[in-house]
């Protein structure tokens, strides 16, 4: 009996290279739809309900079976990702922050996204380094420049040293307050518009998302900020973790919640939580297959869109 499922996770999925914003990491639409077409063909893309049925009933799960997830609410996946779902008939798991559609502001993770984009590397490095000398002419104990990189600065599968330093500093290693200021003036320099103009381009909105439920689409949790969940006090990630299901509790099924975990990031006390509340399974993003009866089914792991046809076959090795 198969006891497998191979998750896959996406982000953007647009038509990058005519876009206003060619240097975006995420997914060609062209891409999308021939992977789609290589999944029909070599998978069994299952709906989340099978995957909850087969670890609380023990229901069969089809051989090469393959679960489609969709993070952060990218207007991308109502414009492009849902048509193509729907024409071919699969379900995609979606997972939206209720803030940024509550608040109609951007993610620090997609500022960063797109000053990334928008920028040489090394002299965005150089900029970040000064605005750093600037906070602390201000008042501001900080790290040396030198000391911060040497730490963060670590290359990951899919970006280079200089990238994920920006990312862990940006993101996480600074305290929120500071770290939100330097992507605030960042953004504002090299993108140039408002905050509630720019959201309501890249997310999107409820009424998207219910027509989507309604063909069929699931959606589930993604809290509300987008925090590293694991990286917060344990009464901000309770809060943060309610919030996103009161926002979206017309749209999440109550007795089928899906926790996603931002970033991947989770401890123990975020698990204990979304098992209290109810939720019956949880998404990481360790690339390998996911394993029903081996994994905890809260903290089952996702590839990565890149991991597959047309991009590369390299979910065969980590499988």
């Amino acid at each position: 009996m198969n006891t497998q499922i191979a998750i896959v996770m996406y982000h953007y999925v647009r038509p990058i290279a005519d876009s206003k914003y060619p240097g975006i990491r995420g997914l060609e639409l062209a891409l999308f739809e021939q992977q789609l077409q290589y999944f029909e063909e070599e998978f069994h893309v299952i709906t989340m309900q099978e995957v909850i049925d087969a670890i609380y009933q023990n229901a069969t799960l089809p051989e090469r079976a393959m679960l489609l997830t969709f993070d952060d609410g990218y207007s991308d996946h109502y414009q492009y990702a849902y048509p193509l779902l729907k024409k071919m008939g699969m379900q995609g798991s979606f997972f939206v922050p209720s803030g940024v559609i509550k608040e109609q502001t951007v993610m620090n993770a997609n500022k960063l996204h797109f000053i990334l984009a928008v920028s040489d590397i090394n002299e965005l490095t150089e900029e970040i380094f000064a605005l750093l000398n600037q906070y602390r002419n201000e008042g501001y104990e900080i790290e040396s420049n030198n000391d911060l990189f040497g730490k963060l600065a670590v290359a990951h599968r899919w970006d280079n040293k200089e990238i994920i330093f920006v990312k862990r500093l940006l993101q996480t290693y600074l305290p929120e307050s500071l770290r939100n200021q330097i992507a605030d003036r960042l953004f504002a320099e090299k993108i140039g518009m408002s905050e509630t103009e720019f959201s309501k381009e890249l997310y999107m909105n409820v009424e998207q998302m219910k027509e989507m439920r309604d063909d069929g689409m699931f959606f589930g949790i993604h809290g509300e900020a987008h925090y590293w969940l694991n990286h917060v006090a344990e009464e901000v990630m309770k809060r943060d973790i309610d919030n996103g299901i009161s926002f979206f509790k017309d749209l999440v099924p109550a007795n089928a919640m899906v926790m996603n975990y931002p970033y991947g990031g989770y401890n123990d006390k975020v698990i204990s939580y979304v098992k209290q509340i109810g939720c019956k399974v949880g998404l990481a993003t360790e690339a390998k297959m996911a394993d029903i009866q081996k994994d905890n089914p809260f903290m089952l792991p996702r590839f990565d869109t890149n991991d597959f046809y047309p991009k590369s076959e390299r979910w065969r090795e980590l499988g």
